[in-house]
This record gives structure tokens, sequence and C-alpha cells, in this order.
């Protein structure tokens, strides 16, 4: 494993995070965390895990400490694996904690010190620490985590000597995280760093332009400016009218079809029929939108169902006998509340669902990006989903409380279509990629 991993010489400001704790070398090595924020792919993460590890191994001998990421599964993809690497080369040994599932033991000399794993998604996580004793803890994508399992996991922190490690990309200028601790720096007694993509020295300049070019408007702010701005304004401002077509081109064919699902009772039920076509891009071919709202008739999920059924069959295809028969689909990506919608469908027996990735603003991030590298088509007919596209806004009032919302209007046709980019989303940042490629 070692051979293939392969060194940069680190950036002046990752040298000072590898030392900003130790009394010699300095100044601030008195501040009780330290708080490093700013571009993706920038060069903190790694370099904070690393020293976290350094500093604690350094300081106790003995002790418990906290990691977190918003899961334990994104916390090992994104810092463990490459982390673990880092250790076992520079000679520190690594072990399970007995009977616990995600703590490590890590030794060097005579020095043993157990890192135990948490998840911040949500706020129930905060009792997860209760109870624990900690010399430090390490909080990645501090800013996806909710402010109450920070202060809990802060609160454990309870052995003498003890720091804290704060890693993120912005959000919003009123996020808990932004008010109560970088705003706060003095009080907190903390010490900010603040990374950019020029403090990476593994990032080639046209690996730099790849992602400068993934991300337009509020999330080229945050992730590559690395700025705490207000998300404001239409989301998808990015669309363009020559995006709206008649029909899909001639010569291109529609490789994988899926169908998003959002499903309401009150308000709208949408269903909307997409594509992957052979040159690359995402075709939003039909769509079925019926409001509860603005509808004197009210329907039943059996009655949506039928609907459904109905729906498929308009967009199939005939055979050689001249019998038509519903589209040809991969999957049905639907909204996880609806779960009378989905036990019919299951009754039925007809629909290949799949409980729908609600990830909002993830959504939102690769839609925007499918968008801005000219890879989106909407067909002509579809008019609440076009509406949509050119309405779906932020929610300022939401902002102020330091959320990003989109306005929960004009939303039900772009929610399906999260659905479905988010659950081939594997699919899409690979053509994105290939996109900024060959852009380059």
């Amino acid at each position: 494993m070692a051979n293939k991993f392969k060194y940069f010489p680190f950036s002046n400001k990752q040298k000072k995070i590898l030392t900003w704790w130790i009394p010699e070398k300095s100044p601030v090595a008195n501040r009780d965390a330290i708080i490093t924020d700013g571009a993706i792919r920038s060069g903190k993460t790694i370099i904070m895990s690393l020293s976290f590890v350094i500093w604690a191994m350094t300081t106790f001998n003995g002790q418990m400490l906290g990691m977190a990421g918003k899961t334990i599964s994104s916390f090992k993809r994104n810092v463990w694996i490459t982390l673990n690497i880092l250790l076992r080369l520079r000679g520190y040994r690594i072990s399970k904690v007995p009977e616990m599932k995600d703590a490590y033991r890590i030794r060097k000399g005579k020095v043993s010190n157990d890192f135990y794993f948490f998840g911040g998604k949500d706020e129930a996580s905060q009792y997860l620490v209760q109870g624990f004793t900690a010399a430090g803890f390490f909080f990645d994508e501090v800013a996806l985590m909710p402010e109450s399992f920070v202060n809990q996991a802060v609160a454990r922190c309870s052995v003498e000597g003890a720091k804290l490690w704060f890693n993120c990309n912005p959000e919003g200028p009123f996020h808990w995280f932004k008010v109560e601790w970088i705003d706060k720096l003095i009080e907190k007694n903390a010490y900010r760093i603040q990374f950019r993509l020029d403090d990476n020295p593994s990032l080639s300049e046209a690996r730099k332009n790849f992602y400068k070019r993934m991300f337009s408007g509020v999330f080229y702010q945050r992730y590559i400016l690395g700025l705490w701005v207000v998300a404001e304004g239409i989301i998808y401002s990015m669309f363009k009218p020559k995006m709206i077509i008649d029909k899909v081109p001639k010569g291109v064919k529609i490789k994988k079809k899926w169908i998003g699902v959002d499903y309401g009772q009150s308000n709208a039920t949408v269903y909307l029929l997409c594509g992957l076509g052979s040159d690359n891009k995402l075709y939003i071919l039909d769509e079925y939108y019926h409001s509860g709202k603005e509808s004197p008739i009210q329907k039943s999920p059996s009655a949506y169902a039928k609907e459904f059924y109905k729906w498929l069959k308009k967009n199939g295809v005939k055979d050689e006998n001249g019998i038509k028969y519903p589209v040809r689909y991969e999957y049905v990506f639907i909204d996880p509340s609806a779960k009378g919608f989905i036990l019919q469908l299951h009754e039925d027996g007809k629909a290949n669902t799949r409980l729908a990735d609600n990830e909002v603003i993830r959504g939102i991030e690769l839609v925007s990006s499918i968008i801005e590298n000219d890879m989106l088509r909407i067909l002509s007919h579809c008019k609440n989903t076009i509406m949509e596209i050119n309405t779906y806004a932020w929610d300022s009032k939401a902002q102020e409380k330091g959320l990003d919302k989109p306005l929960q209007s004009n939303d039900h046709a772009m929610d399906a279509l999260r659905y479905v980019v988010n659950g081939t989303r594997k699919i899409w940042q690979h053509l994105v990629r290939v996109q900024e490629e060959e852009a380059a």
C-alpha cells in the first residue's frame, strides 16, 4: 500500500496546522480550538486529521478521543482511509479497540490512545456521545452537523489539556457554526485558518480549473472562493431557453430511462420521465402533474397508481403488431414519505421502486453542475417543469436562521428531478467530469 501513496510537500498553511499546538513553534499554542474552512479540495481535511492524531499521541497516553463526520461511513471514506495510510507510513500501529465497532487503538512506542468515530447527522446524534469522556475532538464537515451534537461533544472534552479541531466548507453567513464559532474566535479562544485551492500542493492548475468550472453561483462562492454567503434568488439561474426543445434531436438515442415521483395529496403529485441520451445529456421527456390544491378532484393512492400506469403506457412503444406497451425504465425513485403510494405500487407488483435520496442541497449542487455544463434538455410540452425550473428559489426567511432551503412552492417537479439525479449520481458525476475535461 505504501508504494501507491504519492507524497507532496506541505504548503505553508498545512505546516502551520501541523505545529500550531507546539509552544516552541507557534504563537497560538495556547488556543483551545483550531478552525479550518474554505474551498473544497484545498488540502485542509487530511492535514487536520493527521495533525489531530499526532497532537493526541504527543500529548496524551491512555486516553479516549473523538473523531466525527456527518456519518461514520462518510468519515471513513473521506478521512480515515487516507489517514490510516499516512499514520502507518509514519510508524504508528493501528488496531481495533476490542468489542467496539468503530474505535481504533493507535500506538507508537509506549504511547497508546483510543480514537472513537461518531456520526453527527441529526439532533438525535447528540445522545451517541453522552457519557463519553474525551481528551479532544475532531469534527470533519462540522457545518453539516447539528449544533446540539457538536455542543454535546465539546462538553465531553473534560480531560485537562483537551483541544477541539473543526474542519468545514462554508455555508450561509447565518449558519450556527459561523455565528457561534467563526464570529466569536476571541471569545472561544480559537485559531482560524482559511484555505483556497492554491493551498493544496497536490492539485495541478488543470485540476484547479476543473473544480472552478464545476460550480456556479452561490456554490462557486462557497466551494471555490471559500466565502460564507447567502443562497438567494433563483436557484437554477444558469438555465437557458436553448435547453427547451420540441423533440429529442435526430441521431440521439435514449440509452437509459428513469422516473422521479414527488407525491402529494393537498400538494401536487408529479411523475417525471427522464433519460440519458447517447450525447451524454439528461433529457426530461415527459411529465405528469396533478395538484390536489388546485383541482377539486382529490385522488387516493390507488387512483394515482392507475394514473401512473396509464401515463407509462402513453409513453410506451408499439410492437410489430401495433400493441402499445408501457415505457421501459430502470427505476422509479419515489419520495420516501409517500408510504401509501409506495405500498400501492408494491401491491400491484408493477413498479421497480427505489426510495429516493432526499439530500436537497447535494441534489441541487449536481443538477446545477449538469445545467452549467449544458447537459440538460427539457421537452417543450413539460410546461410545469419548465415553469418550476425558472422560478425555483431560495427561502430568504430560512437563510435568516442559517438554513439553506428552497421555497416550498413551485418545487414538485424539481423534487422529482432531484430524486432521479441523486439516484443516478454516479453516472452524472462521471459525465460532468468528462465534459469538463473535454472543455479544458
